[in-house]
């Protein structure tokens, strides 16, 4: 058995760091790199993707919302063709600045709301996808594990890899529990690892209320944003090593 551990990186903006990225990047197989809407210039993306060509770590491009200071995780209202050309220009951003490193763009995860609304609504995630797949038909698409999300890329014949959260609660319907509420996030690093392994050695999501949702599991993330994150992903990493569980990047 293998997985691919992947984190949302190069969140900073400026002179403000987000996480450290470069202890992440020592950890991770794959890194979500911020795209200059809800996080992220391109002085952070070309550091980042740098980082991650260096240690063999694969690059993919993470739109969200523009949002910078809620940090792409309020909800916004927009039409179809309005969430495509969000996605699309983002992609075309990261694709630019990974080749002007050496790299390329393998595959793309949405963020925060978006990622959220587009689990929920198939209709968003359509959108979405398809107009990242117009950009790049090899992308792949880093999908929340039996949800909407991984139902529509399969139906538009998509490479998808399925996804499992580290530090986040699950609802019964597979979906995330909600941030505002309590137990949403996990601060114990070494519970994460046992919780990771046992979800990988079951086939499953195991959710807040103890059910098993039975899914295809490719990826896992650990955030890069938060005080414990490097501590987080350690604990992942070395769970899954002892355990016996393979790491590889997504491509």
């Amino acid at each position: 058995m293998q997985v691919d551990l992947n984190a949302d990186l190069g969140e900073g903006f400026g002179p403000w760091p987000m996480g450290d990225d470069k202890a992440m990047l020592d950890i991770v197989t794959s890194a979500n790199i911020a795209c200059g809407f809800h996080a992220g210039d391109p002085e952070v993306m070309a550091r980042t993707m740098r980082g991650a060509l260096a240690r063999g770590v694969g690059i993919g491009a993470h739109p969200g919302f523009a949002d910078l200071q809620g940090f792409g995780r309020r909800r916004l209202a927009l039409s179809a063709d309005e969430l495509g050309n969000l996605v699309a220009y983002q992609l075309g951003a990261a694709q630019g600045m990974a080749r002007s490193v050496g790299g390329r763009v393998a595959h793309l995860k949405l963020h925060g709301a978006l990622s959220n609304m587009a689990t929920d609504e198939a209709d968003i995630a359509r959108a979405c996808f398809q107009a990242a797949l117009r950009v790049d038909p090899d992308l792949i698409l880093v999908v929340l594990a039996g949800t909407r999300m991984q139902a529509v890329a399969a139906e538009l014949g998509a490479r998808h890899a399925c996804e499992i959260f580290a530090d986040r609660a699950y609802r019964d319907d597979g979906g995330l529990v909600d941030r505002r509420q309590p137990g949403a996030v996990m601060h114990d690093p070494a519970e994460a690892g046992r919780r990771i392994v046992a979800m990988l050695r079951a086939g499953a999501i195991l959710t807040a209320s103890g059910k098993r949702l039975p899914c295809r599991i490719d990826t896992v993330c650990v955030h890069g944003d938060s005080g414990e994150a490097v501590a987080m992903a350690g604990a992942v990493r070395a769970a899954l090593e002892a355990a016996g569980i393979g790491l590889a990047t997504l491509a």
